[in-house]
């Protein structure tokens, strides 16, 4: 039997509401609403029960604000020694959660009052746009969104209206992209993913350029998103040029693919910066034309190159695959190898701790997967500036989603655990107080100043 550790916090939210649950049972106040649901009515839909007791409850706190605005309840017997007065209602429809609401709002003589509740020219509850917002970054279109609300809870919004919705986040992402960094990230990976963008009248392919850093203590962070119509290195001098700007004045290792051209963008900005190519994407380049049958066996043959104690140690083991029966059969194997042995070496020249940190780009791989499948169901995005909107709020719902499954499964035994763990952003580096340690002794005079 596992056992399981209590959530203060939940424990306390579940007391408050029984509380009150327990008050209004006793109090008689829910009886009616008791034998409404007995005898068949509906609790959810157009005629439900909640989205009648919503409209009550917004509509006598509107009377409660009108009233402490003009000095007076209704009714009040002196109400004409008051200098304002009432002055009948108007309807107004408001879309929520659970469905439109029709409601009546009262008005005062001066035309001075202001609701706070229901604020003038709100046409929805703020947990609405909250709930479109998250079927946007889940993946839903525009057109999607709208008719999941028209059939769920009978809310019909145009698509222009959950377009503003979305794009009120604007000035957050803008925010986000342009927040300053730190100093020194130790290890920066660099990579893209392929999206349609319409660029006037055409669509076409676009990448959509990812930076992941990891600080001093060894977080992750997602620094940026940048949309250029292809990968190239020239683009990629320019975004590191942006996080130099931001904050980044050093980075010790940037890992990243074997773009042609890739070292010497980051030097523009970084001359000190070790360029190391991701070792898994350059097994991906040497198994690319394998067959089926040998995939395994290639496999085995590559792996004492890229484990070897040293570049001397792993030149000869590259010459040993060469001369054997699987190198004669795939010399584009060897020679993804050779093509790529100057920014591939500086791997080996690190410890093993530290190697397990630059060994691959798999952090930012995993992130891309993910929003790949965000992506997929869209055919292509308007703009720019879409597909950074996007990408970011996708980043934040999986976040998002996952925090909540792994605080469910708090204090249970590791064996049983399911929830994933974090994605990328805030996601700890293992083991990374022994790759610090081995960091700063091949690079002490930049890295101890930061410790």
């Amino acid at each position: 039997m596992v056992m399981t550790k209590h959530d203060p916090g939940r424990d306390e939210r579940r007391r408050q509401q029984a509380e009150v649950a327990d008050v209004l049972k006793d109090s008689g106040a829910l009886d009616e609403i008791f034998a409404l649901i007995d005898a068949g009515e509906p609790l959810t839909g157009h005629e439900g029960i909640l989205k009648g007791m919503l409209k009550a409850s917004l509509e006598r706190g509107l009377e409660a604000e009108l009233s402490d605005h003009v000095g007076y309840d209704r009714g009040a017997p002196d109400a004409a020694e008051f200098p304002n007065s009432r002055n009948g209602s108007y309807p107004k429809t408001l879309a929520s959660q659970v469905g439109d609401i029709e409601l009546v709002i009262p008005r005062d003589r001066n035309g001075t009052f202001t609701p706070m509740l229901i604020p003038k020219g709100a046409r929805r509850l703020d947990g609405l746009d909250a709930m479109i917002i998250s079927l946007y970054a889940g993946g839903m279109t525009v057109r999607d969104i709208g008719h999941h609300l028209a059939t769920t809870i009978g809310t019909e919004l145009s698509h222009e209206t959950i377009s503003k919705i979305i794009d009120a986040i604007c000035d957050e992402v803008l925010a986000w992209q342009q927040r300053p960094l730190e100093s020194l990230y130790p290890v920066m990976y660099l990579d893209a993913i392929i999206v349609k963008v319409r660029d006037g009248g055409h669509v076409g392919n676009k990448a959509a350029h990812i930076a992941v850093g990891v600080d001093m203590d060894g977080i992750k962070h997602v620094l940026g998103i940048w949309i250029q119509t292809t990968e190239g290195a020239k683009f990629w001098a320019s975004v590191c040029a942006e996080l130099a700007n931001r904050g980044v004045r050093d980075v010790l290792i940037v890992c990243c693919d074997g773009l042609t051209g890739f070292p010497e963008a980051i030097a523009a900005t970084w001359p000190d910066a070790t360029i190391q190519t991701c070792v898994v994407h350059l097994i991906r380049a040497a198994m690319r034309f394998a067959n089926y049958t040998d995939r395994k066996a290639l496999a085995a043959a590559l792996k004492p190159i890229y484990t070897a104690a040293n570049a001397d140690a792993a030149l000869l083991e590259l010459e040993t695959f060469e001369a054997s029966p699987l190198g004669k059969r795939y010399p584009s194997a060897v020679r993804s190898f050779r093509d790529a042995w100057e920014r591939f070496t500086p791997f080996l020249a690190f410890p093993p701790a530290l190697r397990r940190v630059i060994y691959t780009t798999n952090s930012i791989e995993s992130l891309n997967y993910q929003l790949r499948k965000v992506t997929k169901n869209r055919g292509h995005f308007p703009n720019d500036a879409a597909v950074v909107k996007l990408l970011w709020l996708a980043i934040c719902n999986i976040e998002d989603k996952r925090a909540r499954e792994r605080v469910k499964e708090r204090g249970q035994h590791k064996a049983t655990r399911k929830a994933p763990g974090r994605l990328v952003e805030g996601q700890a580096t293992t083991n990374w107080k022994q790759a610090l340690e081995q960091l700063a002794i091949v690079y002490p005079d930049r890295i101890n100043p930061h410790l």
